[in-house]
């Protein structure tokens, strides 16, 4: 499937006239906060982005958890908050400040993204929209369309290992992220394609970051 049938289908959305909210979902560096970026782009001060990152726990409370070492994992993240946010968000009649996450400092800041009732589009991303544990489970009712990116397993690594490096880890220490915590998470989210309405195989975007 192309961009522009993929962009199709979000401006279709879009056309209804009604709040809508469109998911992407899929594996770490699948690709999936390009594609969202891509889509806003295109449609213009109709859409926003929303992504899942913004509810990663705070590093305090991670380590307080003992869970530093699995940060990305279902658990690592404020599940319910996030599923209430996309529920004001479908809702679509009242003002939302969503949180985002900065890589630069590995920390979400709160109220950092808006959402005016006027937009049309809000796309959320992230790995565990169509996950089947609770509460993640609570998602796919309300997300009118779900998108799955499965890119080549080979270049989703090299754009993985790439990001950690780019954060501050070494080669070895980047490496051994992609391939540990973050491949249990990747195995994790695989069979939840099959909830997606659309599974992308890889894309037709020059230069498609991550």
């Amino acid at each position: 499937m192309t961009f522009e049938e993929l962009l199709a289908r979000a401006q279709a959305l879009v056309d209804s006239g009604e709040r809508r909210v469109l998911g992407i979902a899929g594996a770490p560096a699948a690709g999936k906060t390009t594609m969202a970026w891509r889509v806003a782009d295109a449609i213009g001060t109709r859409a926003a982005v929303v992504g899942m990152d913004g509810f990663h726990l705070a590093q305090s409370e991670l380590h307080r958890l003992g869970r530093t070492d699995r940060k990305g994992a279902p658990d690592t993240f404020d599940a319910y908050g996030y599923v209430h946010l996309i529920r004001r968000l479908a809702q679509g009649d009242e003002p939302v400040y969503a949180p985002e996450f900065r890589r630069e400092i590995e920390e979400p800041i709160a109220c950092a993204v808006p959402v005016d009732p006027s937009v049309r589009l809000v796309i959320t991303e992230g790995n565990y929209l169509l996950l089947e544990t609770e509460p993640w489970n609570e998602l796919r009712s309300l997300l009118d369309e779900v998108w799955y990116l499965r890119p080549d397993e080979d270049e989703r690594l090299e754009r993985l290992v790439t990001r950690h490096r780019k954060f501050g880890r070494s080669l070895v220490e980047a490496k051994q992220r992609a391939l540990g915590s973050d491949q249990r998470n990747a195995d994790l989210i695989a069979p939840t394609a099959a909830r997606a309405d659309v599974v992308v195989e890889g894309i037709a975007l020059p230069h498609f970051a991550v």
